[in-house]
């Protein structure tokens, strides 16, 4: 009986700890004061930062910034947002640019340096790794 009980608990603790790191937040998207959405759609945001749509969904400009390949903002942003890993994203802009069609967003190589560009440039969304302070900017949900 207290071996059902002890594996019923360590079931338990693996499926709570499980459901604590699929909600935990690795990153936080913020975008440029003049931006009017408070949320984006997750497909949305992706075709933004593949530059597949140049444009949010409320037909204002959109400037995505990236961070730089190491980052695990930008590894969680990717998987996330994307669905692909970072690699698989590289890749696609390797396609974009030997094909002619379009070069990868500014990359930034800290939060501190993309929270300083979304600041200034109007449109401009990015994301920042979830502790960092984003005053300045708007934090918007990705739904």
């Amino acid at each position: 009986m207290t071996r059902h009980i002890f594996r019923t608990v360590v079931a338990a603790a693996a499926v709570a700890l499980c459901a604590a790191r699929a909600s935990a937040q690795d990153f936080k998207v913020v975008a440029n004061n003049s931006v009017a959405a408070g949320d984006i759609a997750a497909a949305d945001l992706a075709k933004i930062f593949l530059k597949q749509s140049s444009k949010f969904p409320d037909g204002g400009a959109a400037v995505p910034v990236d961070q730089g390949k190491a980052s695990p903002a930008r590894a969680a942003f990717s998987q996330k947002v994307m669905g692909k890993s970072v690699g698989a994203v590289d890749t696609y802009w390797q396609q974009q640019i030997f094909s002619g069609k379009d070069v990868p967003p500014a990359t930034k190589s800290s939060d501190d340096e993309v929270i300083a560009f979304v600041k200034a440039t109007p449109g401009a969304i990015g994301y920042v790794s979830a502790g960092a302070a984003a005053a300045g900017v708007k934090v918007v949900t990705v739904k």
